[in-house]
């Protein structure tokens, strides 16, 4: 009887472990992938950060084991803080400022608005959004550079022309990113208005609430993890912005638009130093972590 037992156990034993393989069967091409092409160059990068790696020169012939001295050296670099300090500008004035408050503008103006106008609005403004970034970056070149089209019109109206991708980059190509990227933000704001009832405005309207009291007392607190899923996309988003920059101003004059993005290719490919750009471009990711892990908790404590 024990014996039967044991030997009915054997036969069962197997075919859980049979099905599943069989589940779990199709998945493997798609995990085997995503270890080549995925973590396979992730962990390669990480690899080449710790060393002299480089395309011409003693990195080129001996790739050396540096530890830290690649991440020493950018952190003692008065230009990789000048990219840093550029990286932050960025972001905060084309994302955290400009694509968040003018794409909440835009989805509380469509929301109101006629659906003709609607569709027109947001057909020009998602039109902006689908150009590649280097379309949008010569598309902008072409208007603010020095015989652009921005000086064309002010020669119309008499009035001085500007050199803006001269005296002011960072701003220029911030502008061109906001131009961009709104939609995005638009897109986010207009779903989770949405989801506002009409109901509670009207309620709010017959309490005597006027237009700015309701934003800020009723519509901002319940899209309020929009917001926070929203900056954390748009951050993310601009601190990789590489193209845009870098067919308006290749981050001149000198470096007073390089970002980090840029400031990684430069060394890298221009100097040839490929372990010290990786290892520029584990900070970007680094800082890029902070960011997000900080979004999250703010997430988390509006769950709480």
């Amino acid at each position: 009887m024990t014996a039967l037992a044991g030997r009915q156990a054997t036969d069962r034993g197997p075919a859980p472990l049979r099905r599943t393989l069989l589940r779990g069967g199709p998945i493997v091409p798609a995990v085997v992938l995503l270890v080549l092409f995925l973590a396979g160059p992730v962990l390669y990068s990480v690899y080449l950060a710790f060393t002299n790696r480089a395309l011409r020169g003693d990195g080129a012939d001996t790739t050396s084991f540096v530890g830290l001295g690649n991440f020493t050296d950018a952190l003692t670099s008065a230009e990789f803080w000048n990219s840093a300090g550029l990286t932050l500008v960025f972001t905060v004035v084309s994302a955290i400022i400009g694509q968040n408050l003018l794409g909440l503008a835009l989805a509380l103006l469509m929301r109101n608005a006629s659906k003709p106008v609607s569709a027109v609005t947001g057909a020009i403004v998602v039109g902006a959004w689908i150009l590649p970034e280097v379309v949008v970056g010569y598309l902008w070149y072409t208007f603010l550079a020095g015989d652009g089209s921005l000086n064309a019109l002010l020669g119309l109206v008499g009035l001085p022309e500007q050199e803006l991708l001269v005296a002011l980059p960072i701003v220029a190509v911030s502008f061109a990113n906001i131009w961009r990227g709104t939609a995005f933000t638009m897109l986010v704001y207009t779903a989770a208005l949405a989801e506002i009832p009409r109901e509670v405005e009207e309620a709010a309207m017959i309490d005597g609430a006027r237009p700015v009291q309701r934003f800020f007392s009723l519509t901002l607190p319940l899209i309020r993890r929009a917001v926070a899923t929203n900056l954390m996309l748009i951050t993310l988003q601009t601190l990789s912005v590489f193209g845009l920059i870098y067919v308006m101003t290749g981050g001149g004059p000198g470096t007073s638009s390089q970002t980090l993005p840029l400031h990684m290719y430069e060394q890298a490919f221009s100097y040839g130093q490929l372990g010290y750009g990786t290892a520029v471009a584990l900070l970007l990711l680094l800082l890029g972590g902070i960011a997000s892990i900080a979004y999250l908790r703010l997430l988390a404590k509006e769950d709480a």
